[in-house]
């Protein structure tokens, strides 16, 4: 298998993290599925993403004082490997794991996904329990000194042949139940140790392996980030996606800083590799954070975000409980013009970059379309240009601007428009 055929343009999807945090159920799940299926799926939006904790006993009851219960007791088969917990997932029960639910998922027509943590249960090595397919017990291969400084759950699993049956092991449990789509935490940048960011890369390739040899196409998505630049060609040999950001959220710092993680990646997007901004954080958020609220971002901050986003090429999953978007949002993610832009096809380059604006252009080699964007970063109305040349465009073009419909010509040499604070215009 061809891991880069896996995706060949960038997924798009819901993940369940910034709406429930740890405490996602089935039947959540299966309202927000059954929403993608009638309103977005037509528009290239199929992923359903379970986030973190699925295997946890109790997860979220502790809230107040944790986020991850320590030592928590994880819900797990007798060769060491996760399963959902069946209070929360019922369908689950009687060894089924997320088979059923999967099931439900692409009977919509959909595509269904779980976050997963580096690594094997620290409860499994403490209890000695066996390695499938091998004589080999998960103390052997687990590996004390290489921890996640924020998730108590797992210990690193060791280089070693065994530490790969492991790995095969649970895509063989994760290919039955019908996974297409695995998020893997504390592996893009291992920022417990600022000496060796990268110290699971062997557990990536580990990862890697183990889809190959799973006999299912599995998009393998790394988290978190920041991604080191110094590792692009091991991400884009061994992964489909990795996060170049720590935790995004609705937060116009976050926003505006990423033009300049963008910049450092562009030249990296191409087919069944994709640099990630990581998750939209519109509509209704945070309701397993203690909660819930409307995104802080601004109507104008959606559309620089949703444009840079898909200018880019980055993976688009949606954060929101999508059961609650007003039509104003559900307008916002199915602009089928912007969302053209998402494809490896489209060559992305920031052409400049200051406190006060970004200029991007991009190219699709395809269908020889040309995207000229302007993002006004300060915080007022301003006028913004961008000479025709340098930009890729005709002295003389009428361009369509792709979130309004709106025609701008293209007179004296430069393209000049005024954009809205912290917001954006784009021009096909």
């Amino acid at each position: 298998m061809d891991k880069n055929k896996f995706a060949v343009t960038p997924p798009m999807g819901w993940n369940s993290y910034d709406y429930y945090d740890t405490t996602v159920n089935e039947d959540q799940v299966k309202a927000n599925a059954d929403y993608m299926a009638k309103h977005l799926k037509e528009f290239g939006w199929q992923y359903i993403v379970i986030d973190i904790e699925w295997f946890a006993h109790g997860a979220g009851s502790q809230r107040d004082v944790y986020q991850y219960i320590p030592f928590n007791e994880l819900e797990m088969d007798e060769f060491g490997r996760l399963l959902p917990d069946p209070e929360r997932f019922p369908s689950a029960a009687g060894g089924k794991g997320f088979q059923p639910l999967a099931d439900y998922v692409h009977a919509l027509g959909l595509k269904f996904g779980i976050h997963i943590m580096r690594g094997i249960p620290r409860t499994a090595a403490h209890e000695h329990m066996p390695v499938k397919g091998t004589n080999t017990t998960a103390n052997v291969i687990a590996n004390p000194s290489s921890i996640c400084g924020w998730n108590p759950d797992m210990y690193g699993v060791r280089d070693m042949p065994e530490g790969q049956v492991y790995y095969n092991s649970i895509l063989e449990l994760y290919a039955a139940w019908g996974v297409d789509f695995i998020k893997c935490d504390d592996i893009c940048n291992t920022n417990l140790y600022p000496h060796n960011p990268y110290s699971g890369r062997h557990e990536i390739e580990m990862l890697a392996k183990a889809i190959q040899n799973c006999g299912r196409e599995i998009v393998l998505s790394l988290s978190p980030g920041p991604a080191l630049i110094e590792k692009a060609w091991h991400y884009e040999t061994y992964a489909n996606m990795w996060r170049i950001t720590d935790d995004f959220w609705d937060d116009w710092k976050l926003l505006k800083d990423m033009f300049h993680r963008c910049e450092l990646w562009q030249n990296h997007v191409s087919e069944g590799c994709y640099p990630d901004c990581d998750m939209l954080p519109v509509g209704h958020l945070g309701k397993g954070f203690g909660g819930e609220r409307q995104t802080n971002f601004s109507r104008e901050e959606q559309k620089t975000m949703m444009t840079l986003w898909c200018l880019f090429g980055s993976p688009l999953m949606i954060g929101a409980e999508l059961t609650k978007l007003d039509e104003s949002t559900l307008e916002l993610l199915t602009n089928r013009k912007v969302l053209e832009m998402l494809t490896p096809d489209c060559r992305p380059r920031q052409l400049c970059l200051d406190d006060r604006k970004a200029i991007w252009k991009a190219y699709n080699e395809k269908t020889g379309s040309r995207y000229v964007a302007l993002f006004n970063l300060g915080e007022e109305e301003a006028e913004l240009s961008v000479e025709s040349e340098a930009a890729g465009i005709g002295s003389g073009d009428l361009l369509t601007e792709l979130w309004t419909g709106e025609q701008a010509a293209v007179t004296g040499g430069a393209l000049r428009t005024k954009v809205p604070a912290h917001g954006c215009v784009v021009y096909s």
